[in-house]
């Protein structure tokens, strides 16, 4: 699984980062709007790591089981 952590801005919004993913983080309105943005982006930046060959975080080979 991975971890993701939200602090509140003194301008009131939301932060999320992916803290396995260095750069995956986002903003929203919200808690859990941000939180939606940063697994989005994650999954994402996921996604290309797979496709070009790249290393992935231990927590995210949890995202896929064998067949």
């Amino acid at each position: 699984m991975l971890a993701v952590e939200v602090e509140r801005e003194e301008d009131g919004r939301w932060i999320a980062e992916v803290t396995a993913l260095p750069g995956a983080l986002a903003y929203g309105a919200t808690e859990a709007e941000a939180r939606a943005r940063a697994a989005a982006l994650a999954c994402r930046v996921i996604a290309d790591r797979f496709e070009h060959g790249d290393p992935i975080p231990n927590e995210a080979r949890l995202l896929f089981a064998p067949a």
